[in-house]
Order: structure tokens, then C-alpha cells, then sequence
């Protein structure tokens, strides 16, 4: 597959190894010529311009690629690049520059696939690592939705119940379930909730407290990984 990745920074470039690594063909679209130069030198293919302008997308191969991401951190950029795409038949990807944005766009631009905001998934990552104990944030679906991995401990008030008999609260749902030492996979009712097993729930934000007192309980460790 083609892909087209417009912006050679921080998150651009990351991407784009990363959609390389699988194999795939890439090239990256900057208007620095220093940008363009360090992707070049990584053996991407580059095209240096205005990733706002259709003769740019164009020279990129946009008429022939199976998707956009437009990651600048210039949102006119990348709004402009992705309604380009679009027009080409081309999946397209938006970064937004903050979160506050993303329900706008999600409400009223129905020509963008996929929005996303890389801060947001930096921000999980830095919580697990400074939180660590049996709570891991997985994502934010939405700026209101989280999925997160909870590990049953000895003191947990679920321990030794079975999947049949965890309630949670409210719209919450158990995705996933595993158990200790073996992946994740879909949970049955009768499993039984063991020290060292783990449960993936998809939950509203403000709920996930809640949640965790019922799967994990009020241990310090616990408490300060809690949402």
C-alpha cells in the first residue's frame, strides 16, 4: 500500500517509520527543505511544498495512494491536504492541536476519516508510567471514553468471583479478559477472577473511580493509577 504522510516533524516522521516497518510505501510531503532533507537521508521518498496545494498532493502520488495523513502542526494545512485527499478517493487522517477541537471536527467534517490528537495518546502513556500499579490506561476513544486494563489483586474485591458476577456501573462493558501470564482474549462467564488475571473495560470517564473500587479496590497503588 501507498501512503502519504504530510509533515516530516516530531509525529510525521515517527509514522512514517513506522508504516515503513510494515513494509508498505511511503512518502513524505514538508515545505522545509532541512525537514525534507533528514527524511530523504532516512531513505524516504520526500516532495518538498505546500501540502495545501493540490499540484503538491499530486506530485506526492495522491491520485494512486491508499491514504493521507496530514500531521502537520498547521490545522489549515492539514484540513485543507485532507479535503484534497478526499477529492482523490484517498482515506484521510487529521491532526488536531488540541482536544478541545475534536468534537467539532468529528461533528461537522464528515469528509475526514479519522481524526486524531497525538498529545492525548503521549498523556496515557506518561500516566501509566508514572501511576504504574494494576491500573493501565489503553486509549481515549473519545475526550469522555477510556479503555483501561485493570489487574486483579489479592486484596480485590472481585478476586475469586466469576465473569458472571461483576456489575459495572452504568454503560460500561467488559471487552476483554485474561489470565495471568496468557493474552487477552474474550471473557466468558465462567471465568474466574484470580490475583494476576487482567480485565480490559471500556467505560465513561467520569465512572472509571467507580469502576475501580469494584474490580480493584482502594489500595494506595491503586488509587493513584485511578482515573
Amino acid at each position: 500500500m501507498r501512503f502519504i504522510i504530510l509533515g516530516a516533524g516530531r509525529v510525521g516522521l515517527r509514522t512514517a517509520r513506522a508504516i515503513r516497518g510494515n513494509d508498505h510505501d511511503v512518502v513524505i510531503v514538508d515545505p522545509d527543505e532541512q525537514a525534507v532533507e533528514r527524511a530523504r537521508k532516512e531513505g524516504f521518498e520526500t516532495v518538498q511544498g505546500d501540502a495545501a496545494k493540490e499540484d503538491v498532493l499530486i506530485e506526492a502520488g495522491v491520485e494512486d495512494a491508499d491514504a493521507l495523513g496530514a500531521l502537520t502542526g498547521d490545522l489549515n494545512v492539514n484540513y485543507a491536504a485532507c479535503m484534497i485527499g478526499n477529492q482523490h478517493g484517498c482515506r484521510t487522517v487529521m491532526r488536531i492541536d488540541e482536544d478541545y477541537r475534536e468534537d467539532i471536527y468529528r461533528q461537522y467534517v464528515k469528509e475526514v476519516d479519522e481524526i486524531i490528537y497525538p498529545e492525548r495518546i503521549g498523556a496515557i502513556v506518561a500516566k501509566n508510567a508514572l501511576t504504574g500499579g494494576n491500573i493501565r490506561a489503553i486509549a481515549d476513544v473519545e475526550q469522555n471514553i477510556q479503555i483501561v486494563e485493570f489487574t486483579i489483586t489479592n486484596d480485590a474485591p472481585m478476586r475469586d468471583y466469576t465473569i458472571s458476577e461483576l456489575e459495572l456501573p452504568g454503560e460500561s462493558r467488559l471487552l476483554a479478559y485474561g489470565k495471568r501470564g496468557d493474552s487477552l482474549r474474550l471473557p466468558t462467564s465462567d471465568d474466574t477472577l484470580e490475583e494476576g488475571d487482567r480485565v480490559v473495560v471500556l467505560g465513561v470517564s467520569d465512572r472509571l473511580n467507580e469502576i475501580r473500587q469494584i474490580i480493584v479496590g482502594e489500595t494506595s497503588r491503586a488509587a493513584a493509577g485511578g482515573a
